[in-house]
């Protein structure tokens, strides 16, 4: 008997050896998680070539991009600065009569970095823009 409480004994011990174990790899996991370089962000926006107002299809083609270079702004000071979202909506007899949304973005994107300007199809521009983190803290900084 005094054999068998010997092995329970060293049973416990071992199990709390191991829940010492996993605790210890679960702290290294939450100091890795915080060291790890958390990646830029990116905004993309579109525009089409034949709604541009020029004359000549080299500058709508331009102005295109300068639409959809912006687009990418505004998707990127979306994910920066949140979206400010009114919404409303009338119901009469249980039955939906008007629904109404409305969203507006403020703020200041500086340092966007362009990844890419593509053509999508035969009338559309897609740019791709990026902000890496570093200029991300010191637009929030500048915001304090």
């Amino acid at each position: 008997m005094l054999q068998g409480a010997t092995s329970s004994s060293a049973g416990q011990s071992a199990a709390v050896r191991d829940a010492a174990a996993i605790e210890q790899s679960l702290d290294r996991a939450d100091v890795v998680t915080a060291q790890q370089i958390v990646p830029s962000i990116s905004g993309v926006g579109y525009a089409t070539v034949s709604a541009q107002p020029a004359k000549n299809v080299n500058q709508r083609r331009l102005m295109a991009i300068r639409a959809a270079r912006i687009d990418a702004m505004r998707d990127l000071t979306e994910q920066v600065h949140g979206l400010k979202l009114n919404s409303r909506t009338t119901v009469i007899n249980a039955l939906v009569q008007n629904d109404t949304s409305r969203a507006a973005v403020d703020g200041t994107i500086r340092g966007a970095r362009t990844v890419r300007i593509n053509p999508v199809g035969k009338d559309t521009y897609e740019v791709v823009l990026e902000l890496d983190r570093d200029m991300i803290s010191r637009i929030m900084q500048a915001l304090r």
